[in-house]
């Protein structure tokens, strides 16, 4: 960042802080914080400690606020961000709320300068052709203003690498926008013996770099050698991609060569996100499979099976290096019977089609649920998306304003944001339940959300295409988590309080969801306070109001930090073992045994330990206290439509859990919430049936038995254990920042 001042916080005030506030750990919390967000210090040998990372991730933030670059900032506005910056790191501290985990894991980095889209956590892109337009990737061969079929698989390849998850669209719409597939392809990746991986390449259908040059002119063919970076891996495949459409292939050629001897092999360290790269086998193999499918498909236009299919393929690539967790959210038509259907075939579903969730668009005229509802029962998905409530509401209670966010198209993988083509999400994250055990105005803590995600809406963003959307929408998700424990702590009750019996416009008789008129009026008036204090400070900054403010995020790795329930979710037991799996290199793993926790080898993958960790919810002994084992799914949904009407003006990250005698009310209640729901998951509820389980229920006798067998403190042991002189690179395993297992680690 080129700041002509820049804000720090000084050392005395840090341990000032430390000296008065303790940090809200859950029973997972400071194991999952080391694992997952402590970056390593090279200067000191080790890892962050939870103070250094806070400070790291405030001034990342703060120092985003524009009027730093131009010196636009009077004494008293200056003075008044160095105080906000103290707010901020007491309010994070204390674990009274978090950023994202990806600006945990990013804020305040070198990585974040260098892009500045690695602090969203997802995105959206529409699959249609669309212009790369002034952004860092832009093959060479396209003119910036050229439409491309590549242009939305390198967006999504791109933020995939980057740690990012995508939500894409294969609606009808998009897809009737494709061109004809005009050419079949030849494909050639080559690689020379000078590399490490030669061998596992060739296997993987290479062929020898030198022994095709001997006979080959590159000049006839559509060359392209990969440099050994992230645009290198995209430019291939839209080179690739390209070949098939006369349009982007205007010297008419029939073979395409990718030449991947400088990509650096198997276990090569990351420098910037962090990790190991796969090396070029899994890269490989997209590209024969992308290509595979175009082949199929000339004379043809594409499918939404097809486009979906080149995503998952794109998301598989990224998994292999199992650093990054590819999320992703396929969006198809309500009544495309093969996008539905996609997933039926094994064969390609355990290839590639497993790497995203698949959702279908609907509208409030829609009612055609119970075969939907008939695929969640067998097997998950789809989900649906509401489109058209998100452009023309906000919150349900704020009434129809028609084309209040009318570019939407989509949705992140989680659900929780509506976006346009190209836009990210934006989140920040309260616990009120901790915010007022630790002495915080409500009102005071999600106003500094508001403007903690309103800065980073001023990021340097990498694609014309975002930098567009979020100059206009400003669009921010400040969200909540560990509401069931909040609301049953502050107001003795559940926010469903009972039902009543009801007729729709139709006649139809329906179960009507009781609120407390309390809960609906505090939810209401922090509302209230996040739009306000988003208004103030786009006033200062001189830019767009938000276009939406607040979402329920479904949250997980983040709310595990401070031991509270994820999102709107309720507790999946109130007493559990909850199972986290670690490499077996890990350097926490002897310091997690010392102190009692059993720990045994994960049997599903190798090089992998499993650590079982008993844990008991917030509120687990209050006669009002529910569990996702025990909730109505009724309920569920009725406090998804509570929050969509008097908080969320983006939307409401669900995944409903259901029995199966419950199996039978899906459709029914999909109906009812028709004019409320933006967009819901639902999945059959698992009491830990299978082998090692992450999350096993117990009960309170178990619970305390195993607790017993705990002594000593993790992060003290730890430190005695590794002389604060821990490893870095450690790869991560098994560990999402959303409930659902969708969104990436980091």
């Amino acid at each position: 960042m080129n700041l002509l001042k820049k804000i720090t916080l000084d050392d005395k005030f840090i341990e000032d802080v430390k000296a008065t506030v303790k940090p809200h750990w859950g029973e997972l919390g400071w194991v999952t914080y080391k694992r997952t967000y402590a970056r390593w210090i090279p200067e000191l040998g080790r890892t962050e400690n939870w103070s250094e990372t806070v400070k790291r991730v405030v001034e990342g933030n703060i120092n985003l606020d524009p009027r730093l670059k131009d010196d636009s900032l009077t004494d008293k506005q200056y003075q008044g961000l160095i105080k906000e910056a103290q707010e901020l790191y007491k309010l994070v501290y204390g674990l009274a709320a978090t950023p994202s985990g990806r600006n945990l894991w990013i804020s305040g980095t070198e990585y974040q300068d260098r892009n500045g889209d690695a602090l969203n956590n997802c995105w959206f892109i529409a699959i249609r052709p669309q212009k790369y337009g002034d952004s860092h990737i832009v093959p060479s061969y396209l003119a910036k203003d050229q439409v491309a079929v590549s242009m939305p698989f390198s967006f999504m390849f791109d933020q995939l690498m980057k740690g990012g998850g995508v939500g894409f669209s294969v609606v009808p719409d998009n897809m009737k926008k494709m061109p004809v597939v005009d050419k079949k392809v030849n494909l050639t990746v080559l690689i020379s013996k000078s590399s490490a991986s030669y061998d596992d390449s060739i296997a993987a259908g290479a062929i020898d770099r030198e022994d095709y040059l001997k006979d080959h002119d590159i000049a006839d063919v559509r060359f392209y050698k990969l440099p050994d970076t992230r645009e290198g891996w995209v430019i291939a495949n839209a080179n690739m991609i390209d070949a098939h459409f006369k349009s982007t292939n205007v010297d008419d050629y029939d073979d395409v060569v990718l030449d991947i001897t400088d990509i650096r092999a198997k276990g090569a360290k990351i420098k910037g996100f962090g990790g190991t790269a796969s090396g070029p086998v899994p890269l490989i193999e997209m590209f024969y499979d992308i290509n595979d499918v175009l082949n199929g498909a000339v004379g043809k236009q594409l499918t939404s099976v097809d486009g979906t299919d080149m995503g998952n393929l794109i998301g598989k690539t990224v998994v292999a290096g199992n650093v990054r967790r590819s999320a992703e959210l396929a969006l198809g038509g309500a009544t495309d019977n093969d996008f539905i259907t996609m997933k039926q075939d094994q064969k390609k579903l355990y290839h590639h089609r497993w790497a995203s969730n698949n959702s279908v668009s609907v509208d409030s005229k829609f009612n055609e649920y119970q075969p939907i509802a008939d695929s969640i029962v067998h097997n998950g998905e789809p989900g649906i998306v509401n489109l058209e409530l998100s452009r023309n509401y906000g919150r349900i209670a704020d009434g129809y304003q028609p084309g209040i966010d009318d570019a939407v198209e989509g949705t992140n993988p989680c659900g929780e944001i509506s976006l346009s083509n190209g836009e990210p999400c934006n989140l920040f994250e309260l616990f009120p339940v901790i915010a007022e055990k630790q002495g915080w105005s409500l009102d005071e803590a999600f106003g500094l959300a508001a403007r903690y995600t309103k800065r980073v809406t001023f990021s340097s963003y990498d694609w014309e295409v975002s930098r567009k959307a979020i100059a206009k929408n400003r669009r921010i998700g400040v969200s909540m988590s560990g509401i069931q424990d909040w609301i049953l702590n502050t107001f003795g009750n559940r926010v469903v309080t009972g039902f009543e019996d009801a007729k729709d416009e139709k006649g139809v008789a329906y179960k009507k969801p009781i609120y407390d008129p309390r809960i609906v009026k505090e939810f209401d008036s922090l509302y209230h306070s996040v739009v306000k204090a988003d208004e103030d400070y786009s006033n200062e900054l001189h830019c767009n109001t938000s276009i939406k403010h607040t979402t329920v995020k479904p949250s997980g790795t983040v709310a595990k930090l401070a031991g509270v329930s994820e999102g709107m979710h309720f507790h999946y037991a109130g007493y559990l073992i909850q199972r986290i799996r670690f490499q077996d290199s890990d350097p926490l793993l002897p310091a997690l045994k010392a102190c009692g926790y059993k720990i045994e080898p994960d049997v599903y993958t190798k090089h992998t330990m499993c650590v079982e960790f008993p844990v008991k919810a917030v509120n687990a002994d209050n006669p009002n206290f529910a569990s996702a084992g025990n909730v109505s799914i009724a309920e569920q949904f009725a406090t998804q439509a509570f929050l969509q009407t008097y908080w969320s003006d983006n939307a409401v990250s669900c995944t409903v859990t259901f029995q199966p005698d419950e199996a039978d009310e899906i459709a029914p209640l999909m109906y009812q919430y028709r004019h409320i729901t933006k967009s819901t998951s639902l999945l059959p509820y698992s009491g830990g049936e299978f082998k090692q389980a992450p999350k096993e229920p117990i009960n309170k006798k178990i619970y305390s038995e195993r607790e017993s067998m705990i002594s000593g403190n993790v992060a003290k042991v730890f430190a005695e254990m590794n002389d604060n002189h821990d490893k870095k690179g450690i790869e991560l395993v098994d560990q999402s920042d959303c409930e659902s297992g969708a969104c990436p680690i980091k």
